[in-house]
């Protein structure tokens, strides 16, 4: 006849049981690669936030690390200062903004389609909400703080998107096809044409534009500028 268990026996047996069921908390001390990452993200979500509504001058490091649940400790061990912060915050809202990596604007395409999808990507981040909100702190506070236009200067893609254009305009008037002697001069008013009066109307200066003049907006950008490089009157 098999031994009976006692009632004590069986009552341990079931403790030990629930113990090795229940995760051990884990211990103070450095935090994890995750864990320190998810800190950064809060971190920037909270300044992003404070940053776009309340104004770069009235946002203190004080009221991003209560609202974040930090120390000015903690974030000094991840930020030297307010202005860093700032342009971790830009660097990441052009990231975001960048059209994925895979997309290919120039490969199987001729320069005014390759201008037409650089154009409504262009146009497509620089109305997003957050770089409206970018812009207008910018032009709101950078004579109190002209870093600060600085820094999205350096953190944008402007430079790059320049480059781009100016280097297929330059092969095309190197092939004949355009009537350039500074294509670099030109894609900068290229840029400018496709983003200047859709900022500025989205900000309030006239009507927004409505969907559909925003769908047409890169065709006709284009259009317009590819008929003035060449020099003659649109069939």
């Amino acid at each position: 006849m098999a031994p009976v268990r006692s009632e004590v026996s069986s009552q341990g047996d079931d403790a030990a049981a629930l113990s090795d069921s229940v995760p051990t908390p884990r211990r103070g001390g450095r935090p994890s690669r995750a864990e320190a990452e998810q800190l950064g993200e809060r971190i920037l979500d909270v300044a992003t936030d404070l940053f776009l509504t309340q104004g770069y001058g009235a946002t203190s490091i004080e009221a991003i690390a209560q609202r974040a649940q930090i120390s000015k400790r903690t974030f000094y061990h991840r930020f030297d200062d307010k202005a860093v912060l700032f342009g971790a915050v830009v660097h990441r809202i052009i990231a975001r903004l960048r059209p994925p990596a895979g997309v290919s604007l120039v490969e199987g395409a001729d320069l005014q389609e390759f201008l037409q999808r650089l154009a409504a990507i262009i146009l497509r981040a620089a109305l997003s909400p957050q770089a409206i909100a970018l812009h207008r702190l910018i032009v709101a506070e950078s004579a109190r703080f002209p870093h600060l236009a600085a820094v999205v200067a350096r953190q944008g893609a402007t430079d790059e998107a320049i480059s781009l254009v100016a280097g297929v305009l330059g092969s095309e008037a190197r092939a004949g096809n355009l009537a350039l002697d500074n294509p670099t001069f030109a894609a900068q008013q290229f840029l400018h044409m496709v983003m200047a009066v859709p900022q500025r109307r989205a900000m309030g200066l006239g009507s927004p534009m409505s969907p559909g003049e925003i769908d047409a907006w890169p065709r006709d950008v284009v259009d317009l500028f590819l008929y003035g490089c060449r020099g003659r009157a649109r069939p």
